[in-house]
């Protein structure tokens, strides 16, 4: 009976190579010894932010292979579900989105991989993550056991973790860590039964041996909440503080087990009107020694933040959306490229593991493909045949995004005047129902702007039966804290003078899909210029261009920045993608970062720009500029390349 049995396993062993190789690979916590154990062996991760919904597929490999020549180990992303169901049993996991080729080339890198998938994630992303069609419910109240809330994360869940469950480090892939929801310690509603929800619903798909971990403040008001049995409890704190008290916290929710932050701050989030967040490099340095010569766990947030292409910003409370720039003044910048910050880490790094052999890969190099004519094409008013596919909606009082199924971009409001206004009236939102920014015309001529938290009243003038378009736009939602629950367009009345008014036209526009359908190119003349000053407000409207790039200098196309000199706010589109906003009267952000694989050498390059307070191509010809320099900081000069100094012992002091 013993040759029977001895042929019969042979014979297992080769049907099954893959189920046998991947059953010795496993990742623990070890309590005991108070660090994780991966395959057997203790181990420490030096992890990295890096967000693949904030960078284009082509550029992946490149940025990955960077952090994992900086001497990272592992990487940190993110999941935005609303990046991936737009609409509700609607999945899209392609280009750009393909989730599981990123995690793939994680592993080809040898970069292991901790996953955060939510539900809600923050990540200054547009409503946390969350899909916006989930506020239909008017009342839903999310990151919680509202049964609406609960069905549409089971049915979420149930789509992504099986997609996940073979890239598992004990299945031979490279996760080792998933995050249940994200900093529910910050969050009000403190709801167990749904986090418990979160943990089962987890286990049921992705089994029993992957450590499940949660991330909340370093204070122990924050673990109260966002901590749970069964959990690996994890804190983030930034550089410049007391390392030993913030992991403290940590212990008081997991007395044994590895020390671990999160996210440890490498830079910080910018807002439109503020300056550009910087962190010292010495500073995080000196931190970063701290951590890792206790032999804690850390995950630099972030390592290279990215662009918030489309409309995919957040924003904060009281409402301040953040910029298309997610630079976060990391060690890699927006575009990728090395940074003295990265190279300090670096060395820190070198000092508590081997880092790879090799040269590092250069930064991408940048092409200043000059400046490049505009000619108005015309108003959002005048388009409205080839913007609103699915045309007018008629209603009493106003209707938000989310009303007419629109998650993003811009939404039109008409009325006619229903009294005569020959001296300044107030036209206004009193409570504060602009979400987010309103652009006023009264026949055409631009009146003013209303604008959430900051402009909630405007005077204007006309006569009754004058038509009054307002056309807002959903600058992003918030992605933070109580107010997630973020309806866009007008949500609530407006009053002229001391009367609501009612009986409102509304248009949804798809302007995105308009513009990548070629429409205005196809249906649109230029306009002679108009002769109004510069300094004053114009109605909302298209503006075009287009440039060549020769195909005959080597290595075009190539990265480039695009700025608006003299213009005011608006959207831009560069052959039909959207790269967002840009808001150079604001500030900080006065480039937009344009990535090569956008650009062609043997098509004319079409460029289609939204205006939507004042262009400058009143009374003449006007410009938008390619540079080879960014400029995300408009009160800080861009400083040149970095050149490398050598490191000492003495800047960790």
């Amino acid at each position: 009976m013993g040759f029977p049995r001895a042929a019969a396993a042979l014979l297992l062993l080769a049907v099954i190579p893959v189920s046998l190789a991947t059953s010795s690979s496993n990742f623990t916590v070890d309590y005991k010894n108070n660090c994780f154990l991966k395959d057997g062996q203790p181990f420490r991760y030096i992890s990295g932010s890096i967000h693949y919904s904030r960078i284009p597929q082509v550029y992946w490999k490149d940025r990955l292979l960077k952090m994992y020549m900086a001497g990272l180990n592992a990487i940190q992303t993110y999941i935005p579900w609303n990046f991936h169901e737009p609409i509700p049993g609607r999945y899209d996991f392609s280009g750009d989105r393909n989730l599981t080729h990123f995690l793939q080339l994680c592993k080809d890198l040898d970069l292991l991989v901790i996953l955060r998938p939510g539900p809600y994630i923050c990540g200054e992303w547009d409503m946390g993550g969350l899909p916006s069609w989930l506020l239909k419910k008017k009342d839903i109240v999310l990151r919680s056991s509202d049964a609406d809330y609960i069905a549409a994360v089971d049915r979420w869940m149930g789509k992504l973790l099986p997609m996940i469950k073979p890239y598992l480090y004990q299945n031979g892939g490279p996760i080792i860590t998933v995050q249940v929801e994200n900093e529910y310690g910050s969050y009000f509603a403190c709801d167990f039964d749904y986090l418990r929800h979160l943990v089962k619903l987890f286990r049921s798909h992705l089994g029993e041996e992957v450590v499940l971990f949660s991330t909340d403040g370093a204070g122990v008001g924050y673990l109260k909440c966002g901590s749970l049995q069964g959990v690996y409890a994890t804190v983030d704190f930034g550089p410049g503080g007391n390392v030993t008290a913030a992991f403290e916290a940590q212990r008081h929710a997991e007395p044994h087990g590895p020390l671990v932050n999160s996210e440890f701050y490498t830079g910080w989030l910018d807002h439109w009107g503020s300056p550009h967040s910087v962190t010292s490099t010495a500073v995080l340095v000196k931190s970063l020694n701290e951590i890792l010569e206790i032999d804690a766990n850390v995950n630099l947030y972030m390592f290279i933040g990215g662009t918030n292409f489309e409309y995919w910003n957040g924003a904060n409370t009281p409402y301040a959306p953040q910029p298309t720039s997610y630079d976060y003044d990391a060690p890699l910048t927006e575009a990728g490229d090395l940074t003295e910050k990265y190279f300090a880490i670096r060395d820190v790094i070198k000092k508590y593991r081997k880092i790879p052999e090799g040269a590092v890969p250069p930064s991408t190099p940048k092409f200043a493909y000059g400046q490049v004519t505009m000619k108005k094409l015309q108003t959002v008013s005048e388009s409205l045949d080839i913007l609103s596919f699915s045309g007018p909606v008629k209603s009493p009082y106003p209707l938000t995004f989310e009303d007419l199924n629109q998650a993003f971009g811009f939404m039109l409001y008409q009325i006619t005047l229903p009294v005569d206004c020959p001296k300044p009236t107030p036209l206004s939102s009193p409570l504060n129902g602009v979400h987010d920014r309103a652009y006023v015309t009264i026949d055409g001529v631009a009146a003013g702007v209303l604008e959430r938290d900051k402009t909630i009243s405007i005077n204007i003038t006309g006569k009754i039966g004058s038509r009054l378009d307002i056309l807002v736009e959903n600058m992003g939602r918030v992605n933070y804290g109580k107010d997630i629950n973020d309806f866009k367009g007008l949500v609530s009345n407006l009053t002229l003078g001391a009367d609501t008014l009612s009986n409102w036209t509304v248009y949804s526009l798809s302007i995105d899909e308009a513009v990548k359908k070629g429409l205005f190119w196809e249906n649109s003349s230029p306009r002679t210029p108009d002769n109004a000053p510069t300094t004053t407000l114009s109605p909302p409207a298209f503006y075009a261009g287009s440039f060549n790039i020769p195909d005959d200098i080597p290595d075009l196309p190539q990265d480039t920045y695009i700025q608006f000199p003299d213009w005011r706010k608006g959207q831009v589109w560069i052959n039909g993608f959207n790269l967002g906003r840009y808001w150079p009267s604001r500030g900080p952000q006065i480039t937009l970062f344009v990535p090569e694989y956008l650009l062609s050498t043997r098509a004319p390059n079409n460029i289609t720009v939204l205006e939507l307070e004042a262009s400058p191509c009143s009374p003449g010809p006007c410009v938008v500029e390619f540079i080879s320099t960014p400029i995300i900081n408009a009160t800080t000069r861009y400083t040149k390349p970095f050149m490398r100094e050598p490191f000492s012992k003495q800047d960790l002091l």
